[in-house]
């Protein structure tokens, strides 16, 4: 199975491509500026397993949640590549990939993500280990950082990965879950595994059928006066 993912849902900007099991990856803290790093590092994967997206069977993306313009950019990339190519896409949560990355790197089995979200409010969801691959228990939310602190209060999370932890000490009031400093960020290369179980279970879809996930509706910007 021959498969490219990007992520451009956070700060971070991501590309894994999986060529005949071989792994050729780029991660970047970027902020800002995905729009003009993601070709260039989709070009670099390519020129460097010696394929063309032509050659690929699938592409993936990091679906979000994350910020609304970080979201939109893969989804657009995602878009005009897969009309270019008509491969079948699967959509990744960014959540469920830096809990897979918890379990990669440090044999995490429960594992809460939280990504800053603004607005004094975290992207949250939690996961459990599964036959090698995380799990959604439960729904993604988004919540403020109290009420997580009471969702997890009651669960068997141990572990906690993304921003939302550093951002929002609160939400870890009970001091019992152990956060990983080094997995702030959703990193495509964590998706493969994610990516190779949805298609197992018929989950890639065509392009016309793609759904990013934002979790919330409301705006980050106020709006001028009068014009709410």
């Amino acid at each position: 199975m021959n498969i490219l993912i990007i992520d451009t849902a956070t700060e971070a900007c991501s590309v894994a491509l999986e060529v005949n099991q071989h792994v050729y990856k780029r991660f970047e803290i970027c902020p800002q500026q995905h729009s003009q790093r993601i070709l260039p590092m989709i070009d670099e994967v390519l020129k460097e397993a010696k394929v063309t997206l032509q050659g690929l069977d699938y592409l993936a993306f990091g679906r979000g949640p994350g910020s609304f313009t970080g979201v939109r950019i893969a989804t657009g990339v995602l878009q005009g590549l897969a009309l270019g190519t008509g491969h079948k896409v699967i959509g990744i949560s960014t959540l469920a990939a830096m809990a897979q990355q918890a379990y990669a790197q440090n044999q995490s089995e429960h594992v809460c993500a939280a990504i800053d979200a603004r607005m004094l409010e975290v992207y949250f969801g939690q996961y459990q280990l599964k036959q090698g691959v995380m799990r959604l228990v439960g729904e993604e939310k988004v919540l403020s950082p109290d009420e997580g602190s009471v969702l997890l209060n009651s669960s068997k999370v141990i572990t906690g990965v993304g921003t939302g932890w550093l951002a929002y000490p609160e939400l870890n009031v009970t001091g019992k879950i152990d956060v990983l400093p080094d997995v702030l960020y959703p990193n495509a290369v964590f998706m493969l595994p994610i990516a190779k179980a949805l298609i197992a279970q018929g989950k890639a879809v065509t392009v016309d059928d793609i759904q990013p996930v934002y979790l919330r509706d409301k705006v980050t910007w106020k709006k001028l006066p009068g014009r709410e």
